[in-house]
């Protein structure tokens, strides 16, 4: 009897842990991130998001292939993902502007986490007219340290639109940044990521100095800056900036799925740790060509070059939506004609024609640059890939090894 009874009281005892073990996981506030379950933009995007999920679930990506997201169109099956979706991580609508009316509808009960609005992260204004204006004013004496997009140097102490300076000498340190009154209008667990997909950059729709851009260029230059606003959003190519986006992903993620708050911190600690090594790596290898100037095919790599101590020198187009025209062509010819042995890189998302145009009759090399790494494998090591086969590409051109 008494047997009996003491398996009795064990049995009630388990099915009360049971019960509360249950309660605590179905908890309403509580969201389990299946696969699928989180969406990102671009594959840079799923890659640090990818990287910090890792041992939990796996991300959706939107934005696949060799597409871009200047001229994407969104695909049902991306719909029915941003209607099932519980955090969904995108740049901005600077960026990926295909996304910005179905985010008022398709993800409005998922949390919008804007990586753009990211604390410690740099943003940059763009250059007036692209990196060729910029140094047909302030090339001489390049190699003594960058200039800023109106001509003055920076002397390696480049600070950013808040006015501080960062240990690299390129961006400002976290230390800085949150004693900054610049962003007590962003407090980094109330500020809502809706509200930004909704109104973005509107008031942005014109240059920072309201003026057009007084180099013969202010068709193409206006043209980009009212459709990706004021900053230029290509953050990424900044390794500092990803680790800034890392810790974003990381307190959404534990915010909408505690139980593996862990994993998620764990992950953002070690990846961020990687991005340390990345930057030292990528930098020691480009250091010989600091003083190498290249054209690219649009301004999209100002926060690589600031990063790496590189320069472009020019770019065939702004605005990778807009055709350059034939004065601007014109200016790229005679400019890769003055560098002499440079190099000029196209975009795999764009005609490859324009590079042949530009170089043809000279010594320049050409090469490819890709922003968005779409030829490379998606997943956690993206990114890393991404950033190194940028500075191969790189070193590579100007070396004469392509």
């Amino acid at each position: 009897m008494k047997r009996l009874r003491r398996r009795m009281v064990s049995l009630f005892a388990l099915a009360g842990a049971a019960a509360s073990a249950g309660a605590t996981l179905y908890a309403p506030d509580a969201q389990a991130l299946d696969d699928g379950t989180v969406v990102t933009s671009i594959k840079p995007v799923h890659s640090l998001v990818s990287g910090v999920m890792e041992g939990v679930g796996k991300p959706h990506l939107i934005v696949r292939g060799s597409a871009s997201p200047h001229t994407y169109s969104l695909r049902p099956s991306d719909a029915g993902k941003l209607q099932e979706a519980k955090v969904i991580f995108w740049i901005g609508e600077g960026l990926e502007t295909f996304l910005t009316k179905p985010l008022e509808s398709l993800g409005e009960n998922a949390k919008l986490v804007t990586l753009s609005d990211a604390h410690d992260l740099v943003k940059l204004p763009f250059r007036e007219g692209g990196p060729f204006e910029k140094h047909d004013h302030d090339e001489e004496g390049h190699e003594d340290g960058h200039h800023d997009e109106h001509g003055h140097k920076d002397e390696h102490a480049h600070e950013d639109e808040h006015g501080h300076k960062d240990e690299h000498g390129h961006h400002e340190e976290a230390e800085h940044h949150k004693e900054s009154e610049a962003h007590e209008d962003h407090d980094h667990d109330k500020h809502d990521e809706s509200d930004h997909a909704k109104h973005g950059h509107d008031e942005h729709d014109h240059d920072e100095h309201g003026h057009e851009d007084e180099h013969g260029h202010g068709e193409e230059a206006h043209a980009d800056e009212h459709a990706h606003g004021e900053f230029d959003m290509h953050l990424w190519l900044d390794p500092q900036n990803a680790k800034a986006m890392l810790h974003e992903i990381e307190e959404a993620l534990v915010a909408v799925d505690p139980a593996n708050a862990a994993t998620y911190e764990s992950n953002a600690k070690r990846l961020s740790q990687q991005l340390d090594g990345l930057i030292e790596e990528v930098k020691a290898e480009l250091a010989p060509l600091h003083n190498r100037p290249f054209i690219v095919f649009h301004d999209a790599y100002q926060y690589f070059e600031r990063r790496f101590d590189v320069t472009a020198a020019g770019s065939i187009t702004v605005d990778p939506d807009v055709i350059p025209g034939v004065q601007r062509v014109a200016e790229i010819q005679s400019r890769v004609k003055e560098l002499g042995g440079t190099c000029v890189f196209a975009e795999p998302q764009f005609e490859p024609k324009l590079v042949q145009v530009v170089t043809e009759g000279t010594t320049a090399r050409s090469g490819v640059l890709d922003p968005l790494g779409t030829g490379l494998d998606e997943g956690p090591g993206h990114y890393f890939q991404l950033i190194r086969t940028m500075s191969s590409s790189i070193k590579d051109c100007l070396s004469g090894n392509s």
